[in-house]
C-alpha cells in the first residue's frame, strides 16, 4: 500500500505507468535497452501515489503496426496508413503470450486500473489516451475526470513513444503532466528523443527525475 503522501504529491494526482511488459525490456521482442532497469524506480516512485494507473499494449495476432503483415516491409520502415504515417514494429505484446505481460518485479499493487490499448487490429495506440487515428478514444480521459485527478506523473517505456504520446495527450486533454525522465528509457528511431523533448516544450510537459519525491 502506498506510504505517505510527500509534499510534492497531492490526492488528485496519478501515477501513470506505461507499459511496462516484458516484450519491451531485454530478451522481449521490441526491448528497449536497460528497459528494466525503470522497474525498481517506478516501484519507489507508487509508493507516493495513492493513484496509480497501468497501461498494456494489447495487440492481436496479425496486427497491422507489425512487419510480419506487410510483405516485403522490415522491421522499422514506415508504410502509410490511413490514418498517416506508420512504424513498422516486431512482432510484440500479443494477446495471452508472456510477453505481452507485465513485468513481474513491478509491484505496484494497489494500482487501480489497468488500461489496455492497441487492441483494434487496424490502429496502433501510442497513447494511454487516444490511438493513432486521433479520434478513437481510450476511455482514460473521463475515467480520470470522474475520479476527480488532475495531474499525471508519467514513467515507462518508451519514453520517446508511449510515454511521449501519453504526456502530450493529456496535456490536450486538459491535464498537467510530468515526466520522470529516469523512470523511463528511450528507443530513440531517427532522433526520436531529441523530437520528444522539443515537443515537451512546446506543449508544457514538465520533465522532472524520481530526486524530486526525495
Amino acid at each position: 500500500m502506498p506510504g505517505p503522501l510527500t509534499k510534492l504529491v497531492s490526492p488528485d494526482d496519478l501515477l501513470l505507468v506505461v507499459d511496462v511488459q516484458r516484450d519491451f525490456c531485454p530478451g522481449g521482442q521490441l526491448a528497449v535497452l536497460g528497459g528494466d532497469s525503470v522497474v525498481p524506480i517506478i516501484n519507489s516512485l507508487a509508493t507516493h501515489f495513492e493513484h496509480v494507473v497501468l497501461t498494456q499494449d494489447w495487440h492481436p495476432k496479425n496486427h497491422t503496426s507489425f512487419a510480419s503483415t506487410h510483405p516485403g516491409k522490415r522491421t522499422y520502415e514506415t508504410v502509410c496508413m490511413p490514418y498517416g504515417e506508420q512504424t513498422l514494429w516486431p512482432d510484440h505484446c500479443v494477446q495471452n503470450t508472456p510477453g505481452a505481460a507485465l513485468h513481474p518485479d513491478l509491484d505496484v499493487d494497489h494500482a487501480e486500473l489497468i488500461l489496455r490499448k492497441g487492441f483494434h487490429r487496424e490502429i496502433d495506440s501510442y497513447s494511454a489516451f487516444m490511438e493513432n487515428d486521433k479520434q478513437t478514444q481510450t476511455g482514460l480521459a473521463g475515467y480520470l475526470r470522474e475520479r476527480g485527478l488532475r495531474r499525471l506523473f508519467l514513467a515507462g517505456l518508451a519514453y520517446d513513444y508511449c510515454v511521449r504520446f501519453s504526456a502530450i495527450d493529456a496535456v490536450r486533454a486538459g491535464f498537467s503532466a510530468f515526466v520522470v525522465e529516469d523512470a523511463c528509457r528511450t528507443i530513440d528511431l531517427q532522433n526520436s528523443a531529441a523530437e520528444t523533448n522539443r515537443e515537451f516544450a512546446q506543449f508544457g510537459v514538465q520533465r522532472i527525475t524520481s530526486a524530486a519525491f526525495s
